[in-house]
Order: C-alpha cells, then sequence, then structure tokens
C-alpha cells in the first residue's frame, strides 16, 4: 500500500503515528505565572542532543479557553522553564489521566492523584516518585506546519534520579519498566533490554 497524506489513506485509523514506535512519553509539567500547576503526556518527545543536553516535544491542537495552543505551551510562553518526567509502567493510569482536557487552570497533578514536589532551579513541580525528572529551560519554541503544531527545545538545567534507580554507576530503566507510546490507543511496556557494541567503540 502506497498512499499520499494529502489524498488519505482509506483505512478507518490513521496509521501515521503507528509507524513511528515506540516513542517515550515526555510527561510535561508546567507553572503558570500564577502559580497553578499543569501536567500533560506528550508522545512527541526525545532528547535532542548531549551538549549541553536538550529535550524537544511536540505539541498539537488547541483549547479555545487557551488559544492557538494548548495549556503547557502557554505556559512555557510565560514563563520559560518545564520539567520532563520520565514515565513507567507504575504510572500508566496516573498518566492518562492527567492527558484528560482540563479547564485552563487545573491542577493534572490533585486530578490524577499525584504527589508532587518543588523543582531545585526552576519554579515548577515536578511527579514526586519519578523514575527521573528534567528540569528544563526552553531555548526555542518553533511553529511548524498546520494550525496549531509547536516544537519546544529546551536545555537541561537539572535532572534528578531515583536512587532505586543507580545500578553499578548506570541508570538501570529495567529498575523502573519504561512506558512507550505505539500507535492509536496501544502502548508499551519496555523489558527487555540487551547490548549492542558500535562498530567503532
Amino acid at each position: 500500500m502506497f498512499y499520499r497524506p494529502q489524498d488519505g489513506h482509506g483505512l478507518p485509523h490513521n496509521p501515521f503515528n503507528a509507524l513511528i514506535t515506540p516513542r517515550p512519553i515526555g510527561w510535561i509539567s508546567t507553572r503558570d505565572g500564577q502559580g497553578r500547576d499543569n501536567l500533560s503526556p506528550y508522545s512527541f518527545f526525545n532528547g535532542a542532543a548531549y551538549d549541553p543536553p536538550q529535550v524537544m516535544f511536540s505539541s498539537t491542537g488547541s483549547k479555545p479557553d487557551v488559544g492557538d495552543t494548548k495549556d503547557n505551551v502557554a505556559n512555557i510562553r510565560e514563563t520559560g522553564v518545564f520539567c520532563v518526567n520520565v514515565c513507567s509502567v507504575a504510572h500508566k493510569d496516573a498518566m492518562n489521566a492527567s492527558s484528560a482536557t482540563l479547564p485552563h487552570g487545573t491542577d493534572e497533578f490533585e486530578y490524577a492523584g499525584l504527589d508532587k514536589v518543588d523543582c531545585e532551579l526552576i519554579a515548577c513541580s515536578r511527579v514526586a516518585n519519578a523514575p527521573a525528572s528534567l528540569e528544563c529551560k526552553m531555548t526555542q519554541i518553533i511553529r511548524i506546519e498546520g494550525p496549531s503544531n509547536f516544537v519546544v527545545m529546551g536545555e537541561v538545567l537539572g535532572i534528578h534520579m531515583r536512587d532505586d534507580c543507580i545500578v553499578d554507576g548506570k541508570f538501570d530503566a529495567t529498575k523502573y519498566i519504561p512506558l512507550s507510546r505505539m500507535g492509536y490507543r496501544d502502548y508499551a511496556a519496555v523489558r527487555e533490554v540487551f547490548e549492542m557494541a558500535r562498530p567503532d567503540d
């Protein structure tokens, strides 16, 4: 099968995001200028560079009570900071609850029943028992094709890692089982890990 997205695919469900899998989930927390916390998952998320460490996520769609985007991007525009919380399988239900479309200013930490703590370097909350959290300073917000599509770039200023996830000097993802996004409404638990040396190692 071949199709051009502009012409449509003819299938009952859009296959596009089922082709780019598995995708890490950026569980992004922000705080607006009035001190109200927000937490939402983004599956268009990844690391972008090592030195300095940088991350990116894309936000698609908008809310009538925010304007041309959603709460987190609006908050980042206002404050210039955000936190990426690593999402484990143990957090799957809370992560899903935090994806609900709620009125602007609603605290998704409370809505999803999550404990939160203040970040160290930025004015923002983070998920208290997340395997890791990355405190970030926004460096760019890039508008891309489409009415409400934005890519947010951030430099990582500080990193929290749960002590039980550090084994023999390495951050061990098998200690918390990462949750990743597949296509449609499907998710995957990353339980099998193997090592391969690069040819030039």
